[in-house]
């Protein structure tokens, strides 16, 4: 898995993301590994979540339903 600290990622905030503070969801990817966290959290010290990229196009395939 990538061990890059979230604040050394790229992120890309949901386009699904209204920027009044609702819900965001914002995620990195890298070669080995799909990084998510909600932008509502402190960037340096909040949860994210770090998945497979084969777990990842699982979901969004799932989600995508």
């Amino acid at each position: 898995m990538n061990t890059q600290e979230p604040s050394e990622l790229m992120w890309f905030k949901s386009s699904y993301s209204d920027g009044e503070g609702g819900e965001c969801v914002e995620v990195a990817p890298c070669p080995t590994a799909i990084h998510v966290r909600d932008s509502k959290h402190d960037p340096d010290t909040g949860p994210t979540l770090t998945l497979r990229p084969v777990t990842w196009e699982a979901f969004i395939g799932f989600a995508a339903r």
